[in-house]
């Protein structure tokens, strides 16, 4: 009973877990059921045919009409049945994903047979290759399709189309996308590129360029800046710059392709094919300063300068636009058989009307320089050079410069082209000449400066000259002044003479009188000053014995008072001292008063020895020679003192 139980139990539960476990394998086997997921789709094989047609035409390999096979139709995303597992294969195949920027070029396996001559099959209706029935049953070719597929996802069947994902095609700023495509019409005979073909949006839809007659090969359109889905199996980009044209410059152009245009250039000239814009050959209307989108396979565009053009015949030298890069130094010889260079410099200018025609004839503006400037201007130089001497041409330099300017603007004017000026720059005559020119020409300055000398010496000899003859002049001058001054001395003196003479009887007779004057003012002044004498000394002799009287008086008195004094001095001494003493007192002063020496300065004893008499006599003169010497000071100090 248990086991019974327990089994039942395991069915209950097993049988479904089991079902749900297997659900796939049963229903596949069971009910021929498909699930094809959300990101895939089914790629079916018939393995055999039941009822009907077994085989594939001759030739196929994709089945349409329900042949054994690959078939053509796929499964979407979702759930079919009958799709037994004994009869069926079902192979899943993700998504076809073009990514941004990238483009599917597709390759069908199957289908017609190209056309001849075709290497791309044109596109039909097939929902962009997810319909392969379609496909095949609109009358796909097989091989590499025009069509192309655009970023998505797509469900395409692999077994009829090989996908293959490139690049799209970007045109960057300043640039121009050069076509060449591989699909189309040929060429018409003495064609280089095929016309432009319209509604093709750049090249981007080739059915509708192959349908409207484009041909193959070079293109004369051009895709400008920009992204496009240029199938790279039809058409190949070649990446050029635009063509810029510099302020100061026009572009000729040159077109390689065109209708053969008339020439409008006119009657008189005859060296270039020059038309209107959009024909074959040189157009007469230049492009101005910019930038253009020029296919330079088809068109040339020679830039040719309005403005001035300066060009240097010398080596060392050469302008930026480097026409005159092969240009050197003219080598020329003169009339006496000297070869000498010099540098020329050319100006020119070209109109922009005139500039189709000097493209027209030359080809560029290198063929003018080395086919017309270039000889003109060499042989003119070398012609003038050998119709003078190296001298002759040194020192007429301007004259050459300008009529070589008449000559070359006039050769220039035949050419549409006009010549501004023509200068000449440095020349370097031969070594050799030079030196003898130089050592001439210092000769000559020598010569100048000898000459200059020589009238100065002339010129200073004759200021000495006139110098002296003026020094002369003022010393005749000075002779006769003397002579003049001689003579109104002469005059003078005699008449100081006589002048003296009579002034000295004149002051002899004052002399006289006033002697006599003198003699009477002085005997005069004796007589008075006698008497006035007298009376002094009387005067005098009462004045003094009256003075005498009265001093004898006043003395008598004072010795009186004196003595008088001086007895009474004494007498108190005494009485205080003593006689004997007092008596010495006095002696020793009187002593003192006078001056009177007691001892010698020097005393001269008689022993023998260093303190002998001749000791004593040297000391002694020693002791007067400084007495004197103090004495000496003494009385100089009194005379300072006193003045």
């Amino acid at each position: 009973m248990e086991n019974a139980s327990a089994l039942t139990w395991a069915l209950l539960i097993g049988v479904p877990v089991l079902c749900l476990v297997l659900y796939k394998v049963i229903l596949r086997i069971c009910f021929g059921v498909v699930i094809v997921p959300e990101d895939r789709i089914g790629l079916v094989t018939k393995k055999f045919v039941l009822l009907g047609k077994q085989e594939l035409p001759e030739g196929r390999i994709i089945a349409t009409n329900g042949e054994a096979g690959f078939q053509g139709q796929t499964l979407a995303p979702g759930i079919y049945f009958w799709k037994w597992i004994w009869q069926y294969s079902i192979t899943f195949q993700p998504f076809t994903i073009i990514p941004t920027g990238k483009i599917g070029l597709v390759l069908a396996k199957d289908g017609a047979e190209l056309e001849t001559g075709a290497i791309l099959a044109r596109k039909v209706p097939c929902d962009g290759f997810q319909d392969a029935v379609a496909f095949l049953q609109n009358g796909g070719r097989k091989g590499r399709q025009t069509g192309i597929i655009t970023p998505g996802s797509y469900r395409i069947n692999t077994f009829l189309f090989e996908v293959e994902i490139t690049d799209t095609v970007t045109v960057p700023e300043n640039a121009v996308g050069i076509v060449t495509t591989m699909e189309g019409k040929a060429l018409e005979a003495g064609a280089i590129a095929g016309r432009t073909i319209e509604n093709h949006n750049n090249f981007q839809d080739v059915d509708t360029f192959l349908g409207n007659g484009g041909y193959k090969g070079l293109q004369e359109q051009v895709v400008l800046a920009g992204t496009y889905f240029i199938h790279p199996w039809f058409a190949k980009i070649e990446l050029v710059k635009m063509t810029e044209i510099a302020i100061g410059h026009v572009g000729v152009v040159i077109s390689y392709v065109g209708s053969d245009g008339v020439d409008i250039s006119g009657a008189e000239f005859k060296h270039g094919n020059i038309v209107a814009k959009g024909q074959k050959g040189v157009w007469a209307e230049p492009l101005g300063p910019g930038k253009y989108p020029v296919n330079p396979y088809i068109m040339k565009v020679e830039l040719v300068p309005t403005t001035n053009l300066v060009l240097n015949w010398a080596s060392a030298r050469s302008e930026a636009h480097q026409l005159d890069k092969n240009l050197s130094t003219i080598t020329v010889r003169s009339k006496d058989g000297f070869t000498f260079n010099l540098d020329v410099s050319q100006i020119i200018h070209i109109p922009t009307n005139e500039a189709p025609k000097v493209i027209a004839r030359f080809g560029n503006m290198s063929n003018l320089v080395t086919q017309v400037l270039e000889p003109t201007i060499g042989n003119y130089f070398r012609n003038s050079a050998q119709g003078a001497d190296v001298i002759s041409f040194l020192t007429s330099r301007k004259e050459r410069q300008t009529s070589a300017k008449e000559h070359i603007g006039h050769v220039l004017d035949q050419y549409n082209v006009f010549g501004v000026d023509t200068l000449i720059g440095d020349i370097v005559p031969p070594e050799t000449l030079m030196k003898t020119l130089t050592d001439r020409k210092i000769a000559e300055e020598q010569k100048v400066t000898y000459d200059t000398e020589r009238l100065a010496q002339e010129t200073r000899q004759k200021l000495e000259k006139e110098t002296a003859i003026a020094e002369m002049q003022k010393e005749i001058v000075k002779a006769d002044q003397g002579v003049w001054i001689a003579e109104r001395l002469a005059d003078a003196s005699v008449k100081k003479a006589t002048g003296d003479a009579n002034s000295v009887r004149l002051q002899a007779n004052a002399e006289s009188d006033r002697m006599k004057l003198m003699a009477a003012g002085e005997a005069e002044k004796v007589r008075l000053l006698a008497k006035a004498e007298a009376e002094r000394t009387e005067w005098i002799a009462k004045a003094e014995a009256e003075k005498i009287s009265l001093t004898g008086r006043a003395e008598a008195e004072k010795i009186l008072a004196t003595g008088q004094a001086s007895a009474e001095s004494y007498k108190l001494a005494v009485e205080a001292m003593g006689g004997n003493n007092f008596t010495q007192l006095k002696v020793m002063e009187a002593i003192g008063a006078q001056n009177i020496r007691i001892m010698p300065d020097v005393l001269i004893s008689g022993g023998e020895g260093a303190n002998g008499p001749i000791s004593g006599l040297l000391g002694l003169r020693l002791l007067e020679d400084v007495a004197k010497k103090n004495n000496d000071k003494t009385n100089n100090n009194e005379a300072s003192e006193n003045k």
